[in-house]
């Protein structure tokens, strides 16, 4: 449920928005264990600076762009 909301926002929402998006049974310390989970897994990376949530695991926008980057030396 979580992970799917990740994956089908529009923009990358912060852990607030995120939160009032999914229904209300969901516990709030059980949606931070599932975002520590998510994030150790490397399937999500949260920003540090304004706490955006983005979903990076098979994420076919990331791979062409990474594959696309300029390589620094």
């Amino acid at each position: 449920m979580i992970e799917d909301a990740i994956k089908n926002a529009r923009e990358y929402p912060t852990k607030a928005q995120l939160l009032r998006s999914l229904p209300k049974k969901v516990m709030y310390q059980t949606f931070n264990l599932v975002l520590d989970y998510l994030q150790k897994s490397n399937k999500i990376l949260i920003d540090r600076r304004d706490g955006r949530i983005v979903w990076i695991f098979g994420n076919e926008k990331l791979d062409r762009a990474v594959a696309r980057g300029l390589r620094v030396r």
